[in-house]
């Protein structure tokens, strides 16, 4: 998609001027049709980054500045997912340059950062005695919103990963 920027905004074109033939490209530049696994969990991680930056936003409107560098760096992580994702390992047009770099390097290091945030905001609270209903203001909302869009990523991930098409550590770090 094609970068405009009027008034020093930037914003993305809804289209790519290749016409639409049903399929789509992935990073290493096969084409595929749009229905694709890789396209579906593509999507999946796509929209789980968007809730997040809605969540982000709220963040700071609502003063919930802590927060806020936190979902950022979880956004930055779910684009090098993206782009493993769309980097199959299996693909003759995967070249070692593309590979290396779709590759999540820093591996576990990411889930055990996340790891500590949680643990940190858990502590916080009571402890849970049953099922918290989705709400409590727009940042809580979105980010229950992330939680099932992030399932749904993680089921359309792993298949990838058990069949050798994405790494690994994708789907130890994308959900878990």
């Amino acid at each position: 998609l094609r970068l405009v920027r009027p008034l020093q905004r930037r914003f993305f074109v809804g289209y790519t001027r290749t016409g639409d033939k049903g399929t789509s490209g992935l990073f290493n530049g096969e084409r595929r049709g749009k229905d694709d696994v890789h396209f579906e969990a593509l999507g999946d991680v796509d929209e789980l980054n968007s809730v997040i930056g809605v969540a982000a936003a709220h963040c700071l409107n609502g003063g919930h500045l802590d927060v806020h560098p936190q979902l950022v760096e979880v956004q930055s992580r779910l684009l090098d997912i993206g782009s493993a994702v769309a980097t199959p390992l299996r693909s003759a047009r995967s070249t070692p340059d593309k590979v290396q770099r779709a590759c999540f390097a820093r591996g576990g290091e990411h889930t055990q950062l996340v790891e500590r945030w949680t643990d940190a905001l858990e502590e916080e609270v009571p402890p849970l005695k049953n099922f918290i209903l989705p709400g409590g203001g727009f940042t809580s909302a979105y980010l229950h919103v992330a939680r099932a869009v992030a399932r749904r990523a993680e089921r359309h991930v792993t298949p990838l990963v058990r069949e050798g098409d994405v790494e690994w550590r994708c789907r130890r770090t994308s959900i878990d």
